[in-house]
């Protein structure tokens, strides 16, 4: 390094012809000047020489982490560093005779080092973020609070670093210093530290995924996980809203994830159908033989039965043998057809079974032409669907509207009486 001192001031004196009054601040600024044209020659360097090379080594191996670990916004990052740490190593020769201005221009020198580090940390921990976002493990876990929580201790860190360099203290003293501030520190990152020790718990315990449908009545969530932050839970709500949870709050208070759901292969369908008390009855052997007859019961369901069969019974068991051989059900899935509690509505059937569809749409389609068909066939089995009368019921307009169905059913069959009779007139008159 004398010898390149030596060579900045021959070259100074006898070549550009500088005095040696003026030798003494003419020689820093040419020093200088030399420094910042090696940073900027090297940092080009790394830019067109390395960066490409890098860049084809990664494109051809077969792993896809060093495509991310080194792609051109980390590989940006790393190439600001260069500059302060030439500047850093050099700069004590340049002011070796201005040692003011060397320490003015060295604390300079490692502020803007720490601050090009720390954007080089960020870029480098959101690679490893991109990296687990695209594992096939990893990538349903809740990690980007936990990367947030080491960018946000890398920022502390780095804050840490530049006040010791400003008020020339070491990290430790500064960091002792800021003991008696702990209190105030804990109350500015307390949704932060409380946001890392959720997002811990999350992941740890599998609770929560993005992409998994959660409820949680307190906060008004009812759909989609979007994202799990280091400070919020984003829910997209099924009417495309956004609901934003604390983190701590799914840890502390119940919600209820839907998830398994999805992995056991079906949505549960859980309705009851209210039969009016009145038209539950024995069924006469006509009656077995006619639904025997349509195909509603087996032929040997109830040959040896020593007891009266009920038309709920059969009702039930009809509705049974229709779920359970219904393609949209799970078959590996409870199915089952109960009568419940009666209650002032009536007397409860209730239907209880698994679809194949955990969508909501399809699933509602689903369930409600199960409902349909189970009310329409209530009427086969004599059976009656319970409802609360109506103003309608009691109006005289509802009991002409009766009449008048009446009406018009015994005349459409009188008019099929005559039709039949006609028919059986020419058919004679033929023979």
């Amino acid at each position: 390094m004398e010898n390149i001192d030596n060579y900045i001031i021959d070259f100074l004196k006898y070549t550009a012809g500088v005095s040696t009054d003026i030798l003494s601040w003419v020689y820093p600024l040419t020093a200088a000047f030399a420094v910042a044209l090696f940073s900027l020659l090297c940092t080009a360097l790394f830019r067109f020489a390395v960066m490409p090379a890098v860049q084809r080594i990664t494109e051809s191996t077969k792993a896809k982490w060093d495509d991310y670990l080194f792609n051109p916004r980390v590989m940006r990052a790393f190439r600001r560093i260069i500059p302060p740490v030439i500047w850093y190593v050099m700069l004590p020769y340049v002011f070796a005779e201005l040692p003011g201005l060397l320490q003015f221009t060295l604390k300079v020198c490692n502020i803007y080092l720490v601050i090009v580090s720390l954007l080089f940390v960020s870029e480098f921990l959101h690679s490893l973020y991109e990296i687990s976002a695209e594992h096939q493990k990893l990538r349903n876990r809740p990690l980007k609070g936990i990367y947030q929580m080491f960018n946000l201790l890398a920022f502390v860190v780095g804050c840490i670093l530049i006040v010791s360099i400003i008020i020339d203290k070491s990290a430790t003293a500064v960091l002792a210093g800021l003991g008696a501030s702990a209190a105030v520190l804990m109350l500015i990152f307390k949704d932060s530290i409380l946001g890392l020790v959720a997002g811990v718990q999350l992941s740890a315990n599998d609770m929560l995924r993005p992409g998994d449908w959660i409820t949680m009545q307190k906060y008004g969530a009812n759909g989609y996980v979007r994202e799990v932050t280091l400070t919020t839970v984003k829910v997209q709500n099924f009417d495309k809203t956004i609901t934003t949870i604390p983190p701590y709050a799914l840890v502390s208070d119940a919600f209820q994830n839907w998830r398994g759901m999805r992995e056991a292969g079906g949505r549960r369908l859980k309705m009851s159908v209210n039969i009016d008390a009145n038209t539950v009855r024995f069924c006469t052997a006509e009656e077995i033989a006619r639904y025997v007859e349509k195909g509603y019961v087996p032929a040997d369901r109830y040959a040896d039965a020593g007891f009266p069969i009920t038309n709920t019974q059969v009702y039930r068991d009809f509705m049974f043998s229709y779920m359970e051989h219904h393609p949209d059900v799970n078959p590996d899935l409870m199915i089952m057809v109960r009568m419940l509690q009666p209650t002032p509505e009536g007397l409860p059937v209730e239907l209880y079974c698994f679809s194949t569809f955990p969508d909501w749409q399809p699933f509602e389609r689903f369930q409600s032409s199960v409902l349909d068909y189970a009310i329409v066939m209530a009427k086969e089995f004599g059976l009656r669907v319970f409802q609360r009368p109506a103003g309608l019921d009691f109006s005289a307009d509802r009991w002409r509207a009766d009449e008048w169905r009446a009406d018009e059913q015994t005349s459409d069959e009188q008019t099929s009486d005559k039709q039949t009779s006609r028919q059986a007139d020419k058919r004679q008159a033929n023979e």
